[in-house]
């Protein structure tokens, strides 16, 4: 099984015609994901690739092809409205693969989208992929293995990626990755994600990856061991960094104790959560578990 997309996701592309919506589109198409639907103001009736239906607002596309996941690609200034419109046409899960969305943006999009009763997934983030069922947003599908029992959440897409590779190399497939993106408002969370894949009967053990600032990893951590019985094998980037200066992403800045990679990997520890020293130590780690 999976989490939040399956075989059965139709998927509109908001910004289907810019150059990332139009490639990034392709590769979902060619990996098998149903992209029912594409918006892009002014083109609508209009056809992408030769198949795929241009329509001018979400709401047409939603009634027209029954898509129930949008992904964005828009310009930063423009991901708000792309978002409130996604949510307004009834879809319920909705992934902003944008980065540079301002934060104050997102406190007025992330209680309207809870209100609506969507999911948002990002801003800035890879998306998310159910190897061999669908893929939503830039993580790479060759890289993926379907078939597989471990769950991967991560905040990094980068890391999503190298972690990946290294599970599909040692022929470990993965049930679902999802990459909640690295700003400091984001719509899903850690826990969110551990709770979803805690109640996939097809996810034996769960990947976490974490980076500096914040205290969402100590929070994931308690949740952890206090609501999960599946094991959890768990990173954090950015353990050289230096306090008050940005390692990355917008949220990864640490300010005071709670942000940086040691109070975090004590956490995990403290929780029953295996700490990898490196990216590929994940191997190892999840064999021990299964």
């Amino acid at each position: 099984m999976s989490i939040f997309i399956d075989k059965d996701t139709r998927l509109v592309v908001q910004g289907i015609t810019g150059r990332d919506g139009s490639f990034h589109a392709k590769q979902m198409i060619a990996y098998g994901t149903q992209v029912v639907a594409g918006v892009t103001p002014g083109k609508g009736g209009q056809a992408f690739d030769g198949t795929v239906p241009i329509f001018n607002t979400v709401q047409q596309a939603v009634e027209k092809s029954g898509a129930n996941t949008s992904v964005i690609y828009v310009p930063a200034k423009f991901a708000a409205d792309a978002v409130f419109e996604a949510a307004d046409a009834g879809v319920k899960l909705i992934v902003c693969i944008t980065e540079g969305v301002p934060v104050l943006d997102m406190t007025r999009v992330l209680p309207y989208v809870r209100e609506k009763g969507a999911r948002l997934i990002g801003p800035n983030c890879p998306g998310l992929i159910s190897p061999g069922q669908s893929k939503v947003g830039i993580i790479p599908g060759n890289i993926c293995l379907p078939g597989g029992v471990v769950g991967l959440v991560s905040r990094s897409g980068t890391l999503t990626y190298e972690v990946v590779y290294q599970l599909t190399r040692a022929g470990i497939g993965q049930t679902t990755c999802v990459g909640i993106g690295g700003d400091p408002i984001i719509g899903t969370n850690f826990i969110d994600c551990l709770a979803a894949f805690e109640a996939d009967p097809a996810t034996r053990a769960v990947v976490m990856m974490g980076e500096i600032g914040g205290t969402d990893e100590q929070q994931a951590a308690e949740f952890v061991r206090t609501r999960m019985k599946k094991p959890v094998v768990g990173f954090i980037a950015g353990q050289t960094a230096p306090p008050g200066r940005r390692m990355g992403h917008a949220g990864a800045i640490i300010s005071g104790s709670s942000g940086t990679a040691a109070e975090k990997m004590a956490a995990f520890e403290k929780a029953g959560i295996a700490v990898m020293k490196r990216p590929a130590d994940v191997v190892h780690l999840i064999k021990e578990r299964l």
